[in-house]
């Protein structure tokens, strides 16, 4: 389905932050399949960073064909797009005193489910490599941490430093970034007995569970099983997936 861009801006360098009319309210967590155009053959995955009122946002950073071809598009171009897809995060009401951390680009599916959970207290634990972006849009719904490996910005460091300022007041654990980031949350989570949530990426094909390039190895109790992390993911109890 053909929908409009609102807009394509530059928020980083590398990283843009898209509009576009959309009308299916999605669940935080939950991602899209963006066809970038030219000679690229699949959809692109990318999460929904905010859902308000018609109107969808992505941000992505250009890391191929694909994206780059994202990045120049303009407002009132047509994109092809499909979903929500995916299964995202659980918001419980028995949680108040709530986690959320994330890590590098896969820090703005955080911003949505931070909206959602907006009455509970929430702590929001951001890290980055150096330069920093969204800080001011989650400030909005809870108190920012933000680590950057450099320095450049807040505290010198990793988020798991960050995290274990605050862990012993925490209920529930909301994660998304890379895999070396989410197996350390997941480490922490298990010997704090917190329960936690995290959102995995994979490469997709379909975004639909058909064409299994996303299989995810998981513990079940007769064994290990495979998921697809585009039908029964992204996001997984922590304690399911095996790094």
């Amino acid at each position: 389905m053909k929908h409009t861009i609102i807009r394509n801006d530059e928020i980083r360098s590398g990283v843009f932050r898209m509009e576009f009319d959309f009308a299916d309210i999605p669940m935080p967590g939950q991602f899209v399949m963006i066809n970038c155009g030219g000679n690229t053959l699949l959809k692109r995955p990318l999460s929904i960073c905010d859902f308000e009122k018609d109107k969808m946002t992505v941000v992505y950073e250009v890391r191929g064909k694909g994206t780059y071809n994202l990045s120049k598009m303009k407002i009132s171009d047509e994109i092809d797009v499909t979903g929500p897809h995916g299964h995202g995060f659980d918001i419980f009401d028995k949680f108040n005193n709530i986690l959320v951390v994330g890590g590098g680009i896969g820090i703005p599916p955080l911003l949505y489910l931070s909206k959602k959970l907006k009455s509970k207290n929430i702590n929001i634990v951001l890290g980055f490599r150096s330069d920093a972006f969204l800080i001011d849009e989650f400030s909005k719904y809870g108190n920012v941490l933000v680590t950057t490996e450099d320095g450049s910005y807040g505290m010198k460091g990793y988020v798991t430093d960050a995290m274990k300022e605050i862990i012993n007041e925490v209920d529930i654990i909301y994660g998304c970034g890379p895999k070396p980031m989410l197996n350390a949350i997941k480490d922490i989570s298990e010997k704090y007995k917190i329960p936690c949530q995290i959102s995995v990426e994979e490469r997709m094909g379909c975004g639909i569970g058909a064409c299994m390039t996303c299989a995810c190895k998981t513990v079940a109790e007769d064994g290990y099983h495979y998921k697809k992390v585009c039908k029964d993911g992204p996001v997984f109890w922590a304690k399911e997936v095996v790094f």
